[in-house]
């Protein structure tokens, strides 16, 4: 199961898949789901104030028997109850039940108040007093990063953002963004082509990818998501559909293979409608064989003809 752990720019490291709680709720649930993770090998938990269930989080993290500094956990400054950083990180701190957070995010731009600057500077006091190991943000995009990266003193980790192929056009230019910048990009809901979108036109290259490799769809998305260099964020009540997202991790797309999801993306969860849809297949098209080094297309066609 080789999600191999990615390296961050102040030269720590991060788990390359992490178990979300955002959805599953509060109660005996996420205690469940939580412990199940961790059972079947996750190493890295991600919450925040705004899910509501750190406190749950942290009494499996606990349970589960772990030492510290064996488990990864991130949660997210997301405003709750009007509160400010400094507040926040200290209450979160007691819900989990420990001593620092080895991740804190800024869950939006707009919770960045009075400004960008101001609060970033928090996030760093936040850093140095050791409360957490390390600062990142969450939905920022070019813009936002470029004001923070202005006025930093400790440049964030990560920004975790929304990371699926219907999206990814979208996102290409923060993504890109932050790979110059050395900021990992963390994926949160890759799975939304088949569980929120199912029907659209990623679901043939992903289901005949599935096909070939022998594997379920989620996890063709798993790999797609990995190879975009991103930590995946991921969920389900499912002790086999865990096991199955860890051995994702094992699977290896060609590049043509990764192309043609990106190609079918690009046309939008309803196949398309904008006019614009064909000229970004042959933008996808051209890019993809620069950067993949393909010599034809006739493999990516193969995949969303």
């Amino acid at each position: 199961m080789p999600w191999d752990p990615i390296k961050l720019n102040d030269g720590t490291e991060i788990p390359g898949i992490a178990f979300g709680t955002w959805k599953i709720g509060n109660g005996e649930g996420p205690i469940s789901q939580v412990d199940t993770a961790i059972s079947v090998g996750f190493s890295h938990i991600d919450t925040a104030q705004a899910y509501r269930n750190e406190t749950e989080a942290g009494i499996a993290i606990r349970e589960s028997g772990l030492a510290r500094q064996d488990i990864f956990i991130t949660t997210k400054y997301s405003g709750l109850n009007g509160l400010d950083i400094k507040t926040s990180i200290r209450n979160s701190l007691n819900n989990l039940g420990i001593d620092y957070v080895d991740l804190y995010l800024v869950h939006h731009p707009r919770l960045a108040v009075p400004d960008i600057p101001t609060a970033w500077k928090q996030m760093e006091e936040l850093k140095a007093q050791g409360f957490v190991k390390n600062i990142g943000v969450s939905n920022f995009g070019v813009k936002d990063l470029t004001i923070l990266l202005a006025s930093c003193s400790v440049k964030p980790v990560a920004n975790q953002i929304m990371l699926q192929p219907y999206v990814y056009t979208e996102q290409l230019p923060t993504i890109e963004f932050c790979r110059k910048a050395g900021i990992v990009v963390e994926a949160y809901s890759p799975l939304i082509p088949i569980v929120v979108s199912p029907g659209g036109p990623v679901d043939e290259p992903v289901n005949k990818l599935a096909k070939k490799y022998s594997v379920t769809p989620d996890q063709i998305l798993l790999a797609w998501t990995k190879s975009k260099g991103a930590v995946v964020i991921t969920t389900s009540s499912k002790k086999e559909r865990l096991k199955g997202y860890l051995n994702a991790g094992d699977l290896t797309l060609e590049p043509q293979e990764l192309l043609s999801i990106d190609i079918a993306g690009a046309k939008g969860p309803n196949g398309g409608a904008r006019a614009e849809v064909h000229r970004m297949l042959l933008v996808f098209l051209f890019l993809g064989c620069l950067y993949y080094g393909l010599e034809n297309v006739s493999g990516i066609m193969s995949y969303v003809s």
